[in-house]
């Protein structure tokens, strides 16, 4: 499972440098280039309007959205600095038009945007481009029509350079209210990246998820992801407050009593059911630019520490297995928790407990031992520690001079759990 990170609100494309430094600095080495960054929704929106047109009579900067061959040259030095910094660029996102644009003409334009989007692509190295779909007037029919055009042209050229297109659930701004737009429901995304597919006579198409959208939609994304299955290949994880698009990062937007406004709980178990191994791409570009430049390499490494938690969560699963011989160590509420979902699959030999009255007894069916019982185990048995007291257990383990791997698990995003909690008196 890739992981990758934009660098919205932290790389200014005309100087870079600090930017990629501390990005660097942070141990991030793969991200996304956005392309709007050369050519933006809004310059798209304003194409045409006279004061533009007069800046650029008066030596203002030629507009990309006029001379689509401008985006590959304008991309072109960032990338170059990208590949001496040795970070990767496995995604690339096309330019887009606004949520809420009046534009009805620019499909040629947008189509020769994406075209040159794909030859930043071959020059990046990239596998993937997202490419959002063409807007327009009429019904679902007439919009599947443009866009099957749209997208099997542009498959053309991506054949031709082994890079897969990316569709994006979308929504649409009414009046400042965001709706649900084109590929917003599962099955009708799965329904056009299949088609697609078929038309192309290859896999040329993916989805990317957008979770952004999804809260704005007001959807469940387990039920998402389940509908999706392996069509998608990319994740983009960023937050909001289901109302208003912003991208912050994740677990930033809470309601009361601290309760996540993003359904992180049924994104992690539909990725977990679909056991997916593509892309998570944190954006966090708002959160970003809220904070002083002086703290950015300190949100920086937040930042990737919480696209590394996203990973594990989502390859517990896979995780465990790759460890047929292990021991627990707690017995409570989370030892509970993983014996009710992964006891049968994945059982461990016992669990310790630093609770002596424990000791000798079973909980779970597992037998409760000491500590001290640790020190007897093969060096290939792997040591999950199931209690919130992460940091310190690993301590007191490896202070006994147990030299076993130690692996946290964690019963935040379970397929089920015990509604009741344990209540013992210690």
């Amino acid at each position: 499972m890739d992981m990758i990170n934009t660098p919205g609100g932290i790389l200014d494309t005309d100087r870079p440098g600090q930017g990629i430094q501390d990005l660097v600095g942070a141990g991030v080495d793969d991200v996304l280039l956005d392309l709007s960054g050369f050519c933006s929704a809004w310059e798209l929106e304003t194409l045409g309007e006279e004061p533009l047109q007069k800046a650029r009579k008066e030596g203002g900067k030629v507009l990309v959205s006029e001379h689509p061959s401008e985006l590959y040259f304008r991309a072109k030095p960032l990338l170059e600095q990208y590949e001496k910094a040795r970070l990767r660029t496995r995604t690339v996102r096309a330019p887009y038009l606004l949520r809420n644009t009046k534009r009805q003409d620019l499909n040629g334009l947008l189509f020769d945007l994406a075209k040159e989007s794909l030859k930043v692509c071959k020059k990046a190295g990239a596998s993937d481009l997202i490419v959002s779909p063409l807007f327009g007037r009429g019904g679902k029919e007439e919009e599947w029509k443009r866009n099957r055009e749209y997208y099997l042209k542009l498959a053309r050229v991506a054949g031709e350079h082994g890079i897969t297109i990316l569709l994006e659930n979308q929504c649409r701004d009414v009046n400042g209210h965001q709706i649900r737009g084109i590929c917003s429901e599962a099955e009708e995304a799965a329904w056009w990246v299949d088609r697609l597919n078929e038309a192309a006579g290859e896999k040329r198409f993916g989805f990317c998820m957008d979770t952004g959208v999804c809260n704005l939609c007001g959807q469940n994304m387990r039920e998402f992801v389940l509908s999706m299955g392996s069509r998608i290949k990319a994740v983009i994880l960023r937050d909001c407050n289901g109302r208003e698009e912003v991208s912050a990062l994740p677990f930033t937007c809470f309601g009361t009593g601290g309760r996540p406004q993003t359904d992180w709980l049924g994104l992690i178990r539909g990725l977990r059911e679909i056991q997916f191994e593509g892309q998570l791409i944190l954006d966090f570009a708002d959160t970003a630019a809220a904070f002083s430049p002086l703290l950015r390499p300190k949100l920086l490494g937040l930042a990737k520490a919480t696209l590394e938690y996203f990973r594990w969560q989502v390859r517990m699963e896979q995780f465990l297995k790759e460890h047929p011989s292990m021991v627990l160590f707690g017995a409570g509420n989370m030892c509970r928790n993983y014996m009710k979902c992964y006891g049968e699959m994945y059982p461990p030999l016992f669990t310790c407990d630093n609770n002596q009255k424990l000791w000798g007894t079973k909980f779970c069916g597992l037998e409760v031992k000491p500590p001290e019982s640790l020190k007897c185990l093969p060096k290939d048995c792997a040591i999950f520690i199931c209690n919130i007291y992460y940091r310190e257990i690993e301590r007191q383990i490896r202070g006994m001079g147990i030299e076993n791997e130690i692996a946290f698990f964690n019963d935040e995003y379970m397929p089920s759990f015990y509604v009741d909690r344990l209540k013992r008196n210690e």
